[in-house]
């Protein structure tokens, strides 16, 4: 990142001005921290900035981090690996899978909580009106099954080809529809008319749906590890920048918007930092140092 991609000094000085009122209540306490990944400590490019590196590494030592992601676990290890996390959790499929991070575990981690659904009355449903959407369903071991031509870096895996009856038939803890040739606000319409109930879902950037399982999101399972952690409620902070963070968002003691979320996610925040491209997460993190 270069100096000139930053706000001005007297901006960041304005924005740790408006996050200190929320924060500095907290400094030196035993906090449980959710960090969205994507707009929040990389940016849409997948980088991460060294100071945001140096920052989260701090924070890792001092409080319990939670890494809360709509990525599959498959694609939020690399970045849990690239930000020299060892320990804490790690919140995947936006809360379908919960992990904690320990080096002495095989592959520095093991899984504490699936919460998986039949998703096969969804997918005929949206099959009645999304006929060339392409489907994935995520599975409970992190394999992936997709229509044909379906894959994406989210997941983390290459997805093994179905057609969608198979898929119809398989135990998910998260099941994608994507339409390509549909903005998110047609999308969103196509989704209302399906009526598709019993199960959680967002649509984030782009014409793309994310189900899992009925209640369940990022907030569930942080309120999960909270619960195990014996954390007080008033000593929780998420920051997160997209639709499927509204819910960790309301959850949290203080929830943090990004500067670049969309209006619908800053109006339920508490406050709003600066923006990924202005690392506005290290400002955030910065506050909470012991």
């Amino acid at each position: 990142m270069t100096t000139s991609a930053r706000t001005s000094t007297t901006d960041r000085a304005a924005t740790r001005a408006r996050l200190r009122p929320h924060l500095a209540g907290l400094a030196g306490q035993r906090l449980l921290i959710g960090l969205d990944v994507d707009g929040t400590l990389v940016d849409h490019d997948g980088a991460m900035t060294p100071e945001m590196h140096r920052v989260l590494q701090r924070a890792a030592t001092e409080h319990t981090v939670v890494i809360a992601t709509g990525r599959s676990l498959g694609a939020t290890l690399p970045i849990v690996e690239t930000a020299g996390i060892t320990r804490g959790y790690a919140v995947c499929s936006n809360g379908a899978v919960t992990v904690e991070l320990d080096p002495e575990a095989p592959g520095g981690h093991r899984i504490i909580d699936t919460r998986a659904f039949r998703p096969g009355h969804a997918l005929r449903t949206l099959r009645e009106v999304a006929p060339d959407a392409h489907y994935a369903v995520e599975m409970p071991d992190g394999r992936f099954r997709s229509t044909p031509g379906f894959q994406d870096a989210s997941f983390g895996v290459q997805a093994i080809e179905s057609d969608l009856d198979e898929l119809m038939d398989l135990e998910a803890v998260r099941v994608v529809v994507h339409v390509p040739d549909l903005s998110p606000q047609e999308f969103s319409k196509v989704i209302a008319e399906s009526g598709v109930h019993g199960v959680e879902y967002s649509i984030g950037w782009t014409a793309w749906l994310d189900m899992a399982a009925p209640g369940i999101s990022k907030a569930s399972a942080l309120e999960v590890l909270r619960g195990r952690l014996e954390i007080d409620s008033g000593r929780t902070i998420a920051v997160g920048d997209g639709f499927n963070d509204v819910e960790m968002l309301t959850w949290a003691g203080v929830g943090v918007a990004m500067g670049q979320a969309p209006q619908g996610v800053k109006d339920v925040a508490d406050v709003v930092t600066d923006s990924i491209y202005e690392d506005g997460t290290v400002l955030v993190l910065e506050q909470l140092r012991g």
